[in-house]
């Protein structure tokens, strides 16, 4: 699964299997953590994230959804910014 950012040690990651399933989202690491976060609204589908790791993807979600759900669409992989 590649890595598309990394920041505050949170790990952004996404699946470019043809056999991925919907709804379109990411995978996201943070210690032991981990969650999947549609990419349209931003709300975790599984899995937990504590307060402040979950507010800085949320915004990081919002700041980059339109090149998120491109890649979803055409499986290519590239790095979005980190959140600054």
């Amino acid at each position: 699964m590649p890595t598309i950012s990394r920041f505050y040690g949170i790990t952004i990651r996404m699946y470019f299997l043809a056999a991925e399933h919907n709804p379109p989202h990411i995978h996201v690491i943070y210690g032991e953590d981990a969650a999947e976060i549609e990419i349209k609204t931003g709300e975790i589908i599984y899995g937990s994230l504590p307060a402040k790791a979950k507010s800085m993807v949320f915004e990081w979600v919002s700041l980059h959804r339109d090149e998120l759900e491109e890649m979803w669409e055409t499986q290519e992989f590239r790095s979005i910014p980190p959140l600054l």
